[in-house]
């Protein structure tokens, strides 16, 4: 995949076609809820019943299982980065009200040797005849140890995430929290991101976000990208999440070590499903922020300058010494809906992705459909329009202007049959088809059939 994405042209003669190839193999054949594809390796966790299966995206078919740790299903997962390519860890959020911690150690010194293992599984399991059972593959769940699980949500957790450095793990729950926690105790072997060995799994609870009114449906990190430090009086991360209420918040760590919530997105006119933020923005601003809903819209919201600031989000200096003046900065930040995406979807969308390779972003749900959008320059410089949908542009609940401009490339009805759609992503091509493995980028979607489908994505002028 490219290092940067490709920028968005003005001109809104280019066609896009979205090609269903073959599904993953096994069927699940039972509801799956999303699918997270591996930062660096070519591994795609999907979560379902009450554990996970890990797919290779090298073979389009079942790497090995993670079974036996949960007493309920399954609803999210999350890849911890940084860590060595044989140093596998994955986090499974269930509705038991436990997040629980897997480790896998393979014999394989790096990616290349893991793409080769996973090959090697693929095809002696279908010597043998046997291409049905995911556990077998790769020696199934035993090849994963179940090495921590973390209590204190009181109902379901719905959601977790991992820092980009992975020193920080969130979960969010039906409880109306989001839960902040760091590992402590633990030597760094296998890789960066502060993991320590399998054996020595300790994490402490760092904070416990109480501020939304309903249900937490997802939380997001803001990725490791230029411009996501700019704001000095705060710590390095940066977290969204979106809830039952409506709204979406943004949270981050102040000086004093807390962690506070600095902006409230309102908008949405039901449930906000999910957030994502922008892999790759441009002219190193910071990332904005894309959320999807019950209300059928998808929204992109951006994070407002402060008017004392020196225009890159950094505290202004005095002319004395130029020392910070940080007594007039407020801890509460400015986000603008920039734009609501043409309509495509007329029931809750479930999920949406943007692509930090191309700038598209596909978006699915309730009703089946996969849509594609891609983004037109320069932006509308109406003040009443952020959309097609005639919705104004809102900072906060306000109306403001000027809008970006988003136009629909292409849909797809019935996706998974009459099944809903549960989760979609953007990820890497390593499978026979590709032209350039590694680099090409397709869609991956997850439905309520059991089936992980992937898609590929034509682009034509």
């Amino acid at each position: 995949m490219p290092s940067s994405k490709q920028h968005p042209s003005s001109s809104p003669s280019t066609t896009a076609t979205i090609l269903a190839l073959a599904p993953l193999q096994p069927d699940l054949h039972e509801r799956a809820w999303v699918s997270v594809p591996h930062p660096t390796l070519p591994l795609l966790a999907t979560a379902h019943c009450k554990g996970a299966t890990v797919f290779s995206l090298a073979t389009l078919s079942a790497h090995s299982a993670l079974t036996g740790g949960h007493t309920r299903s399954v609803r999210s997962v999350a890849w911890r980065p940084g860590l060595a390519p044989h140093k596998l860890c994955l986090v499974t959020a269930s509705f038991d009200s436990t997040a629980g911690l897997w480790r896998w150690d393979g014999d394989a010194a790096g990616g290349v040797e893991l793409e080769r293992e996973i090959t090697a599984a693929r095809a002696a399991r279908g010597s043998d005849g046997d291409d049905s059972d995911g556990d077998s593959a790769g020696g199934g769940d035993r090849d994963w140890e179940f090495t921590l699980v973390l209590e204190g949500h009181e109902s379901e957790i719905k959601s977790c995430a991992f820092s980009p450095s992975g020193a920080y793990l969130a979960t969010s729950s039906r409880d109306k929290s989001v839960w902040i926690w760091d590992e402590y105790g633990t030597t760094t072997t296998g890789g960066g991101g502060g993991g320590g060995d399998q054996d020595e799994d300790e994490w402490e609870t760092l904070a416990i976000l109480n501020e939304h009114e309903g249900d937490v449906k997802a939380v997001a990190w803001c990725p490791d990208v230029p411009g996501r430090n700019a704001r000095r009086r705060f710590s390095a991360d940066v977290l969204a999440s979106a809830s039952y209420d409506n709204t979406v918040r943004v949270w981050r760590e102040d000086s004093d070590g807390e962690w506070v919530c600095v902006a409230v997105l309102e908008g949405h006119a039901g449930t906000v499903w999910g957030v994502q933020w922008e892999p790759q923005p441009d002219n190193d601003r910071f990332p904005r922020l894309l959320t999807f809903s019950a209300d059928a819209t998808v929204r992109v919201w951006t994070l407002k300058d402060d008017d004392d600031g020196n225009g890159d989000g950094t505290a202004p200096r005095s002319a004395l010494g130029g020392i910070p003046n940080t007594m007039r900065r407020s801890l509460r930040e400015e986000w603008t809906c920039t734009a609501v995406l043409p309509k495509a979807h007329d029931r809750d969308i479930y999920a949406a992705a943007w692509s930090g390779a191309s700038g598209l972003v596909a978006s699915t749900g309730s009703d089946g459909i996969i849509a594609l959008y891609r983004e037109l320059e320069p932006p509308l410089q109406s003040s009443t329009a952020a959309g097609t949908n005639g919705d104004p542009p809102v900072t906060n609940g306000h109306a403001e202007s000027p809008a970006a401009s988003w136009e629909l490339l292409a849909s797809v009805p019935n996706a998974h049959g009459p099944y809903e759609v549960n989760h979609i992503t953007w990820c890497r091509r390593y499978d026979a088809g590709s032209t350039r493995r590694g680099e090409e980028e397709m869609l991956i979607s997850t439905g309520d059939d059991g089936v992980v489908r992937p898609w590929e994505v034509k682009l034509a002028s």
